[in-house]
């Protein structure tokens, strides 16, 4: 893992600290909204790292909750950490909310499991590839904010050099493979880009044939994340053309684990995966 957690985790860490506290002092987040004339919705973002939290509302969560003066100030010190800007924050309004937390998510993640329903996870796209896909899903975006989405989706491809890097275990709808994005000789380059990222140690590739039929994963691509530390529970993150969907509740996370498995089981194997892909390739030249 990287030697400086991003925002995103600190802020998350935060959260699940101040819910920690919450449900100590045997309080519900309505009955928390309603004393201090918030939303529940603030204090459901706060807690599930959706938005960050100011000194004057921590200050005033600790009278809430009766806490320490010990605790308060460890706490501050982590949400003033939890504020500090990450590189994707200079991107500003070429990122929707959830797509920018996940970017500080996926930074920190020990293990990434990704299933690819119709387009390639960011992860796995060439600069052509995903410059199609942004330019196809973009329409009346201003250029500059077109292209700064392009080069957020190639930086957070640093994730895959990072010491040490993410187990990925990726698995790809046939339709993914088959789509030609771009043209020919874009979809070409993106399947040898495929193959160079599955023969790393820390990447597992596998394709859901068409001829399997209905599967677990038909109704839409997902990606899970899980997290080397104790206090760190795995998440979902659902993708989508206005912004994308957190699932955190532990039977919600258990759902999709439970269907990423019947997926495994179903696909082609990585070595029989990359025959596919080599052939498709072919079929290109």
């Amino acid at each position: 893992m990287s030697s400086k957690p991003s925002p995103t985790l600190l802020r998350r860490q935060l959260g699940a600290e101040l819910r920690r506290l919450r449900e100590a002092a045997r309080k519900t987040a309505a009955e928390v909204a309603t004393a201090l004339n918030w939303s529940e919705s603030k204090v459901s973002r706060i807690e599930t790292a959706n938005s960050s939290v100011r000194n004057p509302d921590l200050t005033k969560l600790f009278d809430l909750y009766k806490v320490s003066e010990v605790e308060r100030n460890r706490l501050t010190a982590l949400a003033a950490q939890s504020r500090q800007r990450a590189w994707w924050e200079a991107y500003g309004e070429a990122l929707l909310g959830a797509y920018e937390t996940y970017i500080g998510f996926e930074s920190e993640a020990s293990d990434i499991f990704i299933y690819d329903a119709v387009i390639l996870n960011g992860l796995l796209q060439t600069v052509e590839y995903a410059g199609a896909i942004i330019n196809s899903v973009s329409a009346g975006e201003r250029p500059d904010v077109v292209n700064q989405r392009v080069s957020v989706r190639m930086a957070r491809q640093a994730v895959l050099t990072r010491d040490p890097p993410p187990k990925i275990w990726a698995i790809l709808d046939e339709a993914v493979l088959k789509r030609p994005v771009g043209g020919a000789s874009v979809m070409k380059r993106q399947l040898m880009r495929l193959l160079e990222i599955a023969d790393r140690s820390t990447v597992t590739l596998q394709m859901m044939p068409f001829d399997r039929g209905a599967h677990r994963g038909i109704d839409g691509a997902f990606s899970i994340l899980e997290f080397t530390g104790e206090t760190e529970q795995p998440l979902v993150y659902c993708d989508g053309m206005t912004g994308g969907v957190f699932r955190t509740r532990p039977e919600e996370v258990r759902r999709y684990l439970m269907a990423f498995e019947s997926l495994r089981t179903a696909a082609l194997s990585h070595a029989a995966t990359l025959d596919y892909i080599q052939r498709a390739i072919r079929e290109y030249e």
